[in-house]
This record gives structure tokens, C-alpha cells and sequence, in this order.
């Protein structure tokens, strides 16, 4: 196993020593039962203060990662301690990997360092792009995205004559049926979120079984949505003539909703409704979906708190 040792940094060159033999024993560098360098040697090839060592030494026996052997030396235990990485060491055996893979490929470390220095100097995105061809289906999910999210959000079809400049300073993002087309469209290698979208049953589950007597309105300025709720509804047990369907885009399409128990709508179509009217809004992303674009925010805006 390879060791690196930074003089006068941030990191305590004890922390730096338990760390890397803890990432090696992790990902196999240091095998059970393998002896480390002893406390002189380490001291020697590294310009080391020989308590720094031991004091390491000692730390790593106290986990349970080494043992000392009287006379022999400090070898790897032959089973790893079970203990929770914190985000801290993960991320190290993250970085650690990464390097072995550099290694393995054959790029010098001032090559990796060069790419690595690279990738860190560029502008973090600073918004989410949807990128979904039909109209009416993206501003839907538009609207889902902005109420999840604090970044700004932004749209646009998949013809867009430079899809690559579009992208620029961007999180790129696209819905499960055209991921593979978006994909296929942008620079190769960026990155694109693939959201997921919503059980229908799962979401409409509350207001079943439907009552015999009940009208229900459907309303949406998507046709897909409407021909989606018109099959799950009468599967469901609704009687056809029981449903009212009104696409949003035609004038007076609010007409004859107050007759209805309840509308379902799309999350755009529901801010068009009269407050009087019962409103089941169907969102269309999965909690899953919202739950990772919060999260690639919170990677973006986070300070570091390792």
C-alpha cells in the first residue's frame, strides 16, 4: 500500500496515517493478516515524529483494525470491526478508489491531479432543465419541479437547435420515456436525471371505492392525462357516465364542473379552479423524484460539513 503524508496541513499527519490504513484495509489494499511498516520505518521514510506513528498505531489496535503482535509487529485483524463509515470516511474511500483506479489505468498523479483541478474550477450549475418535447406535459412537470425545489427551473423541447449550449450551467433533467432520447442528444458524458413518475393507484387510493352516485370532473390541458384518469377511473369502479372530462386548453372548459363532486387535475390546471371547487390534485412526479432533486440542490448550496 502506497502512503501520502501532507506536512503542516489542516489534518493531523496521526489522522492522515489511521485514515489511509483504514481506507486500505476497506478496499482490500491491506489484506487480513498483512504487517504494517513498523513505527521506525514509517518515521524514517516519511520524516515522521516516531510518537506521531505509535500514537497512530495505538488508535487503529483501539478500533480494532490492527492488532500488535508481541515481538513480531502490527498486523491487520483478521476480521474488519463493524462500524458505520461517517460521511467524512466514505467520502475518503471514495477518493481513495478513485486514485487505485488512476493507478491501475496508468495516469501519472500530476496528470489526475491536472483533471481533478480542472473539474473543481467549474461553475456549479445553477438551475434545473427540463428537457421534455411535449408542451403541455412540460409545463406540468415544470410547475411540480418548483414547488419541490429552490433553484430556478427551466424548460425546453428536445428539438432545441443547440441542445448543448441549453445545457450549459445546467442540471439537466428528463422524464423515464424520453431519457434515452435526451441522453442520446447531449455532449457525452453529462449527466441527466431521470425522474420518476407517480403511481396512479397509490395516489387516488383515499378516494376509493367510488361512491355508485358520485360525478367526478377531469380537467387538463395534456390529453394523455385525461385519457390516463378516464381508464384508471372506470377500472376503479366509476360509471362512465358519471365522469366529466374538460380539456383546458378550450374556452369555457370550467363549465359544468360545479356539478361535480370532485375534479382531478393536473397541478397546473388545479390553480385555474375556482377555490369553491373540491380539487384532487394529481401530482405526476414520485416522491422519489422530488426527493433527489432536493438533494442534488443540497449537494450544489451545501458547505462543506464533513
Amino acid at each position: 500500500m502506497q502512503l501520502w503524508f501532507a506536512h503542516g496541513g489542516e489534518v493531523s499527519i496521526r489522522e492522515q496515517l489511521v485514515t489511509q490504513v483504514i481506507l486500505g484495509i476497506l478496499s482490500d489494499d491491506l489484506t487480513s493478516g498483512q504487517r504494517l511498516p513498523s513505527t521506525r520505518e514509517l518515521a524514517r521514510r516519511f520524516h515522521l515524529h516516531p510518537n506521531t506513528v505509535s500514537a497512530g498505531y495505538r488508535q487503529l489496535e483501539r478500533e480494532r483494525w490492527v492488532e500488535f503482535r508481541h515481538g513480531s509487529g502490527v498486523y491487520v485483524r483478521e476480521a474488519k470491526p463493524e462500524v458505520a463509515l461517517s460521511a467524512a470516511l466514505a467520502l475518503d474511500q471514495i477518493v481513495a478508489n478513485f486514485f487505485r483506479s488512476a493507478r491501475e489505468l496508468g495516469v501519472p498523479l500530476a496528470g489526475v491531479r491536472s483533471r481533478v483541478r480542472q473539474w473543481l474550477d467549474l461553475q456549479p450549475p445553477d438551475h434545473f432543465l427540463l428537457i421534455e418535447p411535449d408542451e403541455e406535459l412540460r409545463r406540468i412537470v415544470e410547475t411540480e419541479m418548483r414547488l419541490a425545489v429552490t433553484l430556478p427551473v427551466r424548460s425546453c423541447d428536445l428539438g432545441k437547435d443547440d441542445l448543448g449550449e441549453a445545457t450549459q450551467g445546467a442540471i439537466a433533467v428528463a422524464l423515464p420515456s424520453k431519457a434515452r432520447t435526451v441522453r442520446q442528444a447531449l455532449r457525452s458524458g453529462a449527466e441527466l436525471l431521470t425522474l420518476q413518475v407517480r403511481s396512479v393507484p397509490s395516489t387516488l387510493a383515499g378516494w376509493l371505492p367510488a361512491p355508485s352516485s358520485a360525478m367526478v370532473g377531469i380537467a387538463s390541458r395534456w390529453e394523455k392525462f385525461l385519457q390516463m384518469a378516464r381508464t384508471f377511473l372506470i377500472a376503479a369502479g366509476f360509471e362512465s357516465d358519471a365522469l366529466i372530462f374538460r380539456d383546458a386548453k378550450k374556452p369555457g372548459w370550467q363549465r359544468g364542473l360545479e356539478q361535480a363532486a370532485a375534479v382531478v387535475c393536473d397541478s397546473v390546471t388545479a390553480a385555474d379552479l375556482p377555490r369553491t371547487t373540491r380539487v384532487i390534485p394529481f401530482q405526476l412526479l414520485s416522491e422519489s423524484s422530488l426527493a433527489e432533486l432536493r438533494r442534488y440542490e443540497q449537494f450544489i448550496r451545501s458547505p462543506l460539513e464533513l
